[in-house]
């Protein structure tokens, strides 16, 4: 299969630095580790290259002692760390080679945010630049797709997702397969280890009541009563949730308006496949009753890329008022609001008049399938 580009990939190049560390986080699977030895190609320099699943390398810097680590290193000034959440105390080690080896850069990669953001991201404060590597966008896909074949190939996103390995499975059996096995196998895998949550059950539970209410306000004290935990216990499930990037979670806007509602959050699937692998419904959108769903859940996973991708400062929400007015996605960047509503279909909406009288200054837009490419390219 020939490799895709990721856009990514070019604002990562620009940060590799001596004695600077470079995050790559990102779910299982979306390519990381084939991001990153694509990219140390291209710098074309020796690196060292350690796998944070490794006992032995967890043996190799478990001393934090910088003669050590340059007997380690040697001749190498160039360091890559897959996994590198899995190694105990990591940001305090990888704080020790920046600040004692002169010329070091490093790359690490991790496939959770547990370890990394608690142990990487104090000690590396004003010493990191990090990352999030999503699966394919619509943008990347431009690479090997036209424009007129662009819309079925959506089609079927919508229902099999955007993870990279899926590309080489053109049987509609082996992708069922293989989104079945990443639920099973890979999903909850760094919240089960590192959690030491052993009722699996009922995570599964819960991401299947989020799949169900996609659009709508979640909340844990009304899960809890259907899981049978607490509302704490689902608030910490889906949190963790987030920190393996299987949810996003999304706040309601105000400027303070009476009307306008806030407590409630929204969570979204990072990748529509995981989501209909949850609900075991892979059928095509001809047949579904949840268009709407899947193309909101695909727009949003989407600009969170475009976003990620141009490194597009931006806090996003959704808003809705006590009066059921609502816009399904705000940005606020810039100084400026823009408001967006999604349908599948084109057609004639009304911008919100409370919105409209709210927030004058603020921009409304509806996207869909005609008009979605212009709003992630």
């Amino acid at each position: 299969m020939e490799y895709l580009v990721r856009d990514l990939s070019k604002n990562i190049i620009k940060k590799v630095q001596s004695n600077k560390v470079v995050i790559v986080f990102g779910a299982r699977r979306v390519g990381k580790t084939v991001l990153v030895k694509e990219l140390l190609d291209q710098i074309n320099e020796p690196v060292l290259s350690l796998n944070g699943e490794d006992i032995n390398v967890h043996d190799k810097l478990a001393i934090r002692s910088v003669e050590r680590y340059k007997q380690l290193l040697g001749s190498y000034q160039f360091l890559y760390i897959d996994e590198a959440q899995k190694i105990p105390e990591i940001g305090l080690k990888l704080k020790l080679m920046i600040d004692e080896i002169e010329g070091l850069k490093i790359i690490i990669s991790g496939s959770s945010s547990f370890d990394i953001y608690k142990d990487a991201g104090e000690p590396l404060t004003g010493r990191k630049y990090s990352f999030n590597l999503f699966a394919l966008s619509e943008n990347e896909y431009n690479q090997v797709e036209n424009k007129i074949e662009k819309i079925d190939k959506v089609r079927e996103r919508l229902i099999f997702g955007n993870y990279p390995e899926l590309l080489q499975l053109p049987d509609r059996a082996d992708k069922i397969d293989y989104l079945n096995e990443m639920v099973s196998s890979y999903l909850l895998k760094d919240i089960l280890v590192y959690e030491s949550i052993k009722n699996s059950q009922k995570i599964f539970n819960l991401l299947r009541l989020i799949a169900f209410q996609i659009g709508g306000e979640v909340s844990f004290q009304e899960l809890g009563k259907q899981l049978g935990i607490s509302k704490n216990t689902v608030e910490k499930y889906l949190d963790l949730l987030s920190k393996v990037f299987i949810l996003h979670k999304v706040e309601g806007f105000s400027r303070n308006l009476r009307k306008e509602i806030t407590k409630n959050s929204r969570w979204y699937f990072l990748d529509n496949g995981i989501r209909n692998a949850v609900i075991a419904n892979f059928n095509p959108i001809e047949s579904r009753n949840d268009i709407g769903v899947l193309w909101e859940n695909y727009m949003i996973s989407e600009r969170l890329k475009y976003q990620e991708n141009n490194r597009v400062s931006s806090n996003n929400y959704f808003w809705r008022t006590y009066e059921q007015q609502e816009v399904d996605w705000v940005e606020e960047r810039d100084g400026s609001l823009f408001g967006y509503e999604f349908k599948w279909k084109e057609s004639k909406v009304k911008i919100p008049s409370q919105w409209k009288n709210a927030y004058p200054n603020a921009s409304f837009e509806v996207i869909h399938k005609n008009n979605f490419e212009n709003w992630l390219t």
